[in-house]
């Protein structure tokens, strides 16, 4: 069987000494000094800016009240994650991340694409970045169409929650690079579609030896866990790296 590839799933929030808020640069880095193959972050758009943080409502891992994208970025600005951050933006992330591992960047928030668009093209450009470095994934295919569309030269990850009478039909349209599972949806026959389609399995969000041994025997190429360096440990000791 082959190995999985980890991807810190809103950056690996959970370590064997400690936890750390999801979607926090204290996360990032500490999934980055594991040597992850990726790192997956969430983006909100709010008034031009992107906002990496998960959840529509604030309350629950970001200090305040109400909903994120019917707050103004002054507001949002004061808030705070438990270790005392400030939510992070996009581009603290691509700085942070550099090219030491993927980023997979998934669309959360409303008319995003414009403002993504303008934020990798600039840092690319200014840090000599490469494209290859992102995957951009979304539940919402309409923006990952307007991606294909406006940013043709970043891979795109096609998240569904489900399984489709049509399998993984609905990532020719978006010429995507992964197929972005639920964990309690998955059949060997959803992930030999994708794979007779040449895409990517990614499944989320697996965190327990059972399921990333269930994975490996599917043949699944890359899992989302929240659990980086468990996951690291469990392969060291099975010598699956």
């Amino acid at each position: 069987m082959k190995p999985l590839l980890c991807i810190a799933h809103r950056g690996g929030p959970q370590f064997i000494q400690s936890t750390l808020p999801e979607n926090s640069l204290a996360a990032v880095a500490r999934a980055l000094e594991l040597g992850v193959y990726a790192v997956e972050i969430d983006i909100f758009q709010i008034e031009g800016e992107l906002l990496v943080t998960h959840d529509r409502r604030l309350g629950r891992v970001v200090s305040g009240q109400g909903i994120i994208t019917e707050q103004p970025l002054a507001y949002l600005r004061e808030q705070r994650l438990e270790n005392g951050e400030p939510i992070p933006t996009l581009q603290q992330v691509l700085e942070l991340v550099g090219d030491r591992a993927l980023l997979n960047i998934e669309i959360k928030g409303a008319n995003s694409v414009p403002t993504l668009k303008r934020v990798l093209d600039e840092y690319v450009t200014s840090q000599q970045g490469n494209y290859e470095q992102y995957v951009i994934s979304s539940f919402d295919h309409q923006q990952l169409f307007q991606c294909l569309q406006q940013m043709p030269q970043i891979k795109r990850g096609v998240l569904i929650e489900g399984i489709p009478l049509d399998y993984a039909a609905c990532c020719e349209p978006l010429n995507a690079y992964s197929f972005n599972t639920h964990l309690s949806f998955l059949t060997p026959e959803l992930i030999q579609d994708a794979q007779k389609r040449g895409l990517k399995n990614w499944v989320y969000t697996v965190n327990h030896e059972e399921d990333w041994r269930a994975m490996m025997s599917l043949g699944v190429d890359a899992v989302f866990t929240d659990k980086p360096d468990q996951l690291s440990a469990f392969q060291a000791q099975h010598k699956y790296l």
